[in-house]
């Protein structure tokens, strides 16, 4: 099965989506077929593999590159005389962070362009990419989240009666714009921070001590492919550098130990949320266990590096997903209607 990888896009999560992109291509290299980099003005263009490097990126000399154009069926590359030549690309990987990747924007433009995608479809964007829009999925599965108030910008500080609290921008990840907050005095500095990235916030309870763990996987053929689950360094609150400079490790993950109730919980509470919404995406889950109780914390429908370091074979996990992606129906336009209008019309 080919396979091809895209990844950049306009967001503030840009340069993390160069970083897993050039990670997994460590990992992966010739495996796959094409690097297609959307720039941060909408522009496409093939990289070699031999370019994948941050340098490459920061200093702007992928402008250099072969231009792409998107069009029906894949992308296209310029050839003689202005005859465009369909690059043959396969299954398309989207590892684009943040917006264009993960808010439902290039997924509707790959469904219309008939371009078969590993990745969120739009339905499933929407619903992880606005962390409210999440919760109430979630709860509506059937899975807990942790009380929340949802705040808007311009509206008056929220009454808060106990601290600390979280501060996350609604529609970001990554760790941008995320404070945690001790008491009233720091509340209105920090809804600022994250109103530079958002219009709306999240105010949760931050609760120190309390245990997470993640799990990533896919449905392959109407079955479940789960990777090990995770319980990540212990620390109140992950930032971007812990999230985001290990892309790279190579080192197998160790399975948290934990009860096999605990992790049944987790697995299950992984398959309610999937569903058949995410058909055709590897995604990740992060949850929280407090008071033996567990909660959702958020899905990554396009997790860092695909969270490769959590399968036993990645490599086959993708290759299965690819010849597993749901088929869009065609629908056939005959104009039967309109000609019954003019039959009755005399027209």
């Amino acid at each position: 099965m080919r396979i091809s990888m895209i990844f950049g896009g306009m967001s503030y999560e840009h340069e993390i989506s160069v970083v897993s992109a050039i990670a997994l291509s460590q990992k992966l290299e010739t495996k796959i077929k094409y690097y297609i980099f959307l720039d941060s003005t909408h522009n496409f263009y093939l990289i070699e593999l031999n370019d994948m490097r941050s340098k490459y990126f920061s200093s702007g000399a992928y402008s250099k590159a072969q231009p792409l154009e998107i069009g029906k069926n894949g992308f296209y590359i310029k050839g003689m005389l202005g005859k465009k030549k369909l690059l043959d690309i396969g299954i398309l990987l989207n590892l684009i962070h943040g917006a264009d990747g993960e808010d439902g924007v290039l997924s509707g433009v790959f469904e219309f362009f008939r371009i078969p995608f590993i990745g969120p479809s739009l339905e499933a964007s929407v619903l992880s990419y606005n962390k409210h829009f999440t919760k109430l999925y979630a709860n509506r599965q059937g899975i807990s989240t942790l009380p929340f108030i949802l705040h808007k910008r311009g509206e008056s500080l929220p009454d808060i009666q106990e601290f600390p609290v979280i501060i996350k921008p609604v529609r970001l990840g990554s760790s941008i714009g995320i404070s945690v907050v001790e008491d009233v005095k720091n509340l209105e500095y920090a809804l600022d921070v994250a109103y530079e990235f958002d219009n709306e916030v999240i105010i949760e309870s931050f609760i120190r001590g309390i245990k997470e763990y993640n799990i990533a996987g896919a449905k392959i053929d109407n079955q479940f492919v789960l990777s090990v689950i995770e319980e990540p360094t212990k620390k109140d609150l992950l930032d971007f550098n812990d999230k985001y400079l290990d892309f790279s490790r190579t080192e197998k993950i160790v399975s948290a130990q934990i009860s096999q109730n605990l992790q049944h919980d987790i697995k299950s509470a992984f398959q309610k949320i999937y569903s058949s919404v995410f058909d055709g995406a590897l995604i990740r889950c992060d949850f929280f266990v407090c008071n033996d109780k567990l909660y959702l914390n958020e899905i990554n429908p396009v997790p860092g590096s695909m969270a490769n370091y959590l399968f036993e074979d990645f490599w086959s996990v993708i290759e299965r997903l690819s010849g597993s992606l749901p088929i869009r129906q065609s629908i056939a336009t005959n104009y039967h209607y309109i000609d019954k209008i003019h039959q009755a019309k005399g027209k």
